[in-house]
């Protein structure tokens, strides 16, 4: 049996050294690999999958997601409970993390909940062609990252975040980010969750990009909760 408190689930995903810059993917699939219930991920999770999913964010600097994810799975403002508040204080961070959303044509309005309902100052993470009016709305409402010259430069990005002290990494999605992410060769976890569902038809997988990146992993843990499987991978030390 797994411990799913709130302890147990902190020491079950404990990062162990944070001054190290580290992108944690958190993905969930059904068994034969659907990434969507009816279009949304959120089809195929339950309570537990939600804890391990607070808890991930928990424990982060930054929660990064594309702007498709943003807009499909109706994200807002990023606000913690205070239970949460609390642990991350009593561990030296700041009350909540703060998100940076990643968008090549800056496609999200500066009124967006994202941005108006935020806890702490988004992140836009975008390049240089993308449209100069949209950075200047969306610069009174978040940083703005300009990373890249006509496409993002994720691992730019990313050294970015760190320069700002944002170097625990909780990639959201969607498949698209995290297919380009692996194709930098820029994931160091994923957790994954297994929802105990078959759907068949038209999902789409959880990683997508236009060539093949083969990346080996190692299993890190395997936590069950009813039929539900948590599994976290881990990139292979050097």
């Amino acid at each position: 049996m797994t411990d799913f408190s709130q302890a147990g689930l902190l020491d079950a995903y404990r990062i162990e050294d944070r001054t190290a810059a580290r992108l944690r993917v958190n993905f969930i699939a059904s068994l034969d690999g659907a990434a969507t219930h009816d279009g949304l991920s959120g089809g195929l999770n339950n309570a537990d999958d939600k804890l391990v999913f607070d808890t991930l964010r928990t424990l982060a600097d930054v929660i990064l997601v594309g702007a498709g994810t943003v807009r499909a799975e109706g994200y807002g403002g990023i606000r913690l409970d205070a239970a949460a508040e609390a642990w991350r204080v009593a561990h030296g961070l700041p009350p909540q993390p703060r998100i940076a959303v990643v968008s090549g044509r800056l496609d999200l309005e500066a009124g967006h909940p994202l941005f108006t309902d935020a806890a702490t100052r988004p992140i836009a993470i975008t390049h240089a062609g993308s449209p100069a009016d949209k950075r200047a709305d969306l610069e009174a409402v978040a940083d703005v990252l300009v990373c890249g010259a006509a496409t993002i430069d994720l691992p730019l990005a990313l050294r970015e975040l760190a320069a700002r002290g944002l170097r625990q990494v909780l990639c959201e999605g969607g498949p698209s980010l995290f297919g380009a992410l692996l194709t930098a060769d820029a994931v160091d976890e994923l957790c994954l969750s297994l929802s105990p569902v078959l759907e068949a038809g038209t999902s789409g997988r959880i990683a997508h990009s236009a060539a093949a990146a083969s990346r080996p992993m190692r299993l890190g843990h395997v936590l069950t909760a009813g039929d539900m499987l948590f599994l976290r991978y881990t990139r292979p030390s050097p």
